[in-house]
């Protein structure tokens, strides 16, 4: 909970990864909030009062993983909702004459897209949901201490750096408002 807050405020492409990551986690364990407090809360150096904040925040998710039928796979609606909202403004910094930098960042990476997309199941998956995805999978075979092959590792250097930006124009859409026009 704690470092969701943080990362919603300060960079909400790590804040979806992570959010992800979350889901993952509460999958790994099984659902359970009470395997959840003992084996991964407590290992966290928090007060009694943060430990029962987090556990209040999972057991809040796993509830609502429940009742949208996430408990196996997919994503919670309030990350779809993030996603979406990333999806928007990528779309009106595509269509703004005001965002060259953005264009050629973006006509960057879509060779790099479009790969992704063939080699994937669903080929009509929004752009910005295949750049999360290839971002997240690498992120979890990196944690699986597997081998990111060195093209994956560009094109994921490239994605990274495409997302961020679109990252830092969410932040700032939200602290002052683009203006598009």
């Amino acid at each position: 909970m704690y470092i969701a807050q943080k990362l919603r405020k300060n960079n909400i492409a790590e804040y979806l990864l992570y959010m992800w990551q979350v889901e993952d986690i509460i999958r790994a364990f099984g659902c359970s909030l009470s395997r959840i407090k003992r084996d991964y809360i407590e290992r966290f150096d928090y007060t009694d009062e943060q430990k029962e904040e987090e556990l209040d925040w999972f057991g809040n998710l796993i509830r609502m993983m429940n009742q949208e039928g996430c408990r196996e796979q997919g994503h919670l609606q309030i990350n779809k909702v993030t996603l979406q909202m990333l999806i928007e403004l990528h779309t009106q910094l595509l269509e703004s004459p005001k965002f060259p930098f953005y264009n050629t960042a973006y006509y960057k990476v879509l060779p790099f897209i479009v790969e992704l997309r063939n080699r994937g199941a669903d080929k009509q998956m929004n752009e910005i949901e295949t750049c999360f995805n290839a971002l997240y999978g690498v992120m979890m075979l990196r944690l699986q201490q597997k081998e990111v092959t060195p093209n994956t590792e560009h094109a994921v250097k490239e994605i990274s750096t495409f997302i961020g930006m679109l990252s830092d124009y969410y932040k700032k859409d939200k602290e002052e408002g683009l203006k598009f026009e």
